[in-house]
């Protein structure tokens, strides 16, 4: 077997995935990877793939001995040239499930770049290995036409959005990603200095601060496809490294944002789906979400809406609900249509999950045709409060009510979990679909339930309403939980999209929120004096918002993990299984930067801080 060692004057005429009925007759150069050989004696096929997709090529001994004694040798995953003409399937020989199907082409010559070890797993569309593989694999998993087509959808998402912005306006700006850590609610990433030894960079959790500068510069419309990183743990839509779609402007209020983001979306719809969006898009603020949906991240595409009963059965005599109401609570339903007839079995599971989510309990009623009542708790309820709750919820004969009785967080907390997993369960989401949906004036403040402390609800830099700034001189423990932030994110089928805000844009009011977050005013100078400084030479208003572009093109594609939209993404545990990252370094390394490893009593290795610069860093 010989292989090419270089294209030899090669030049490829087009991609195999791009046969078409057209290039009939047509001599065609072809180069790619061989994705199955089937060997039928006087026929040898092969399946060729590269990035578009794939095609048939015939070796036949009669045309092109040569060809056919090449093709004896293909294996999977070798890299080959093919030189053939294109000619029309035979009838009946069709293959309707690809875009190449109608055509073939006969082999003229076939050249071997490469050869190829048996893969670790089958190169097919249909194929789903285990994830460690593909992840140890990536290089291999990549060339399956479901992942490379992701990072297709993920090129034009992002080259539609860089189009549009450049169009409106905006100029791309680069900002530093290595910077000094500040608190914005995520650990850092930390990159020791060389040159300062016991100093350490940050790496950007994302551009917050410094497009916030660009707009004290002058720039007045920014965006960057950049790259942020937050030391935290992660999930199935969460990566220590990840990449935003990030914009702001000046002189801008929320109103202009809303069109813009919208226009944005309805030109990547038409350019990459083909397909028309309709907008503006529904809104709906942070206090109407949680009530309807029990989400800041409203589904919605089907309905179940939580449904609030506590006034129908304010004077009730079953304990549950009264001792609920009487703690301060409430008493919220979802209507589950067509699922009265549920198995005990069934409800004692649904039972389950919502005491595992957080519920102390969960209360079925079903309408049964006939208008017949079966319910655990029917016997501690008046005829007028079981007809009451089939009203407020919208049931009907055949419908099933499930009932949580709790304070407000847990009780729409736990029914906006259930609502979705039901749906899912039930097929009640069109998966077709997408819905677009804006939550507005969030809290500007929320309290860390761990350390009973406030934190800013999206990051210390958003502004209190307008109507919520004079309330910032005299504030109480109650009042914190009642401001309401120029907070706003998009949200699309469930998934947070996009967040943003308009931002503080004068030293006062800023340190006026640094002051409710418990930071004082010698801490604030010291984490973001050169930001405060800045108010002072002539801040304009403004405001933007960041999509995460990972979860976008994932809600896009229909993909259910983040990390089949990203072309090297890492675990769970944050480590990368193709390159063996994170690793350890040399104690040489480790010496120029100032640092040592030492065994501390539990015998793990902990890196040291030099506080000097001495030659032998000494523990700290």
């Amino acid at each position: 077997m010989r292989l090419m060692n270089d294209l030899d004057g090669l030049k490829r005429t087009c991609y195999c995935g791009e046969v078409r009925e057209e290039h009939v007759g047509s001599r065609v150069t072809l180069m790619g990877w061989v994705n199955r050989r089937r060997d039928l004696g006087d026929l040898i096929f092969i399946d060729l793939r590269d990035r578009t997709g794939l095609v048939q090529i015939v070796c036949d001994p009669v045309r092109s001995p040569h060809s056919f004694d090449a093709a004896k040798c293909l294996r999977s995953e070798y890299v080959v040239c093919v030189i053939g003409r294109v000619v029309e399937r035979k009838p009946g020989t069709e293959n309707p499930n690809i875009p190449t199907g109608n055509v073939e082409v006969l082999a003229d010559t076939i050249k071997i770049f490469n050869c190829a070890k048996t893969p670790p797993f089958v190169v097919r569309d249909e194929a789903e290995p285990d994830e460690s593989i593909r992840m140890k694999y990536r290089y291999i998993d990549l060339r399956r036409l479901p992942m490379m087509n992701n990072l297709k959808l993920r090129h034009e998402i992002v080259l539609a959005a860089r189009n549009y912005l450049s169009a409106n306006g905006f100029w791309e700006i680069e900002t530093p990603a290595m910077t000094r850590s500040t608190p914005e609610g995520a650990r850092d990433y930390l990159v020791p200095s060389r040159q300062e030894p016991g100093r350490f960079y940050s790496l950007a959790q994302s551009p917050q601060l410094f497009k916030q500068l660009l707009m004290i510069s002058g720039v007045d419309k920014y965006f960057q496809i950049c790259r942020c990183f937050r030391d935290e743990d992660l999930r199935a839509d969460r990566q220590p490294e990840f990449t935003q779609i990030d914009i702001e402007l000046s002189f801008t209020d929320e109103e202009q944002v809303y069109d813009l983001v919208e226009g944005m979306m309805k030109h990547i719809w038409k350019e990459v789906l083909g397909s028309d969006l309709c907008v503006p898009f529904p809104r709906l603020t942070w206090d109407e979400a949680m009530e309807r949906y029990g989400s800041d991240k409203p589904d919605t595409r089907f309905g179940m809406e939580i449904s609030d009963i506590t006034d129908v059965i304010r004077d009730t005599e079953f304990s549950v609900f009264k001792n609920a109401i009487g703690a301060g609570g409430t008493v919220r339903a979802i209507c589950v249509p067509g699922c009265a007839e549920l198995s005990r079995q069934t409800l004692d599971r649904l039972t389950d999950k919502a005491k595992e989510i957080g519920a102390k309990g969960l209360i079925s009623i079903s309408y049964l045709p006939d208008k017949e009542i079966k319910s655990p708790v029917k016997k501690h309820l008046t005829q007028e409060e079981i007809i009451g709750i089939k009203q407020i919820t919208g049931a009907e004969e055949g419908d099933l009510v499930l009932i949580v009785a709790d304070e407000f967080d847990t009780a729409v907390g736990v029914l906006g979990r259930m609502r979705k997993e039901i749906a899912q369960h039930l097929g009640l989401i069109p998966e077709e679909a997408f819905d677009f949906v804006w939550v507005t004036e969030f809290p500007l403040l929320e309290r860390n339930k761990e350390e009973g402390v406030w934190q800013a609800a999206h990051h210390p830099f958003t502004s209190p309403s307008t109507r919520d700034l004079k309330l910032l001189d005299d504030l109480d423990e109650q009042l914190k939980g009642k401001l309401r932030a120029r907070a706003y994110d998009l949200v699309l089928n469930g998934v947070e999209l996009a967040s943003g805000s308009i931002r503080i844009h004068r030293r006062d009011i800023q340190e006026k929120v640094f002051e409710l977050l418990d930071l004082s005013l010698e801490e604030a100078q010291e984490k973001f004096g050169f930001l405060l400084d800045a108010f002072e030479y002539g801040a304009p208003p403004h405001g933007g918002i960041a999509f995460g572009l990972d979860r976008f093109v994932m809600v896009v594609a229909g993909a259910n993990t983040i990390r089949d939209v990203m072309a090297f993404p890492k675990t769970t545990s944050g480590s990368c299984l193709l390159t063996g990252a994170p690793s350890e370094v040399s104690p040489d390394q480790l010496k120029e930067l100032g640092l040592r490893l030492i065994e501390d009593n539990t015998d793990h290795a902990r890196a040291r801080i030099n506080q000097g610069k001495t030659d032998s860093p000494p523990e700290v």
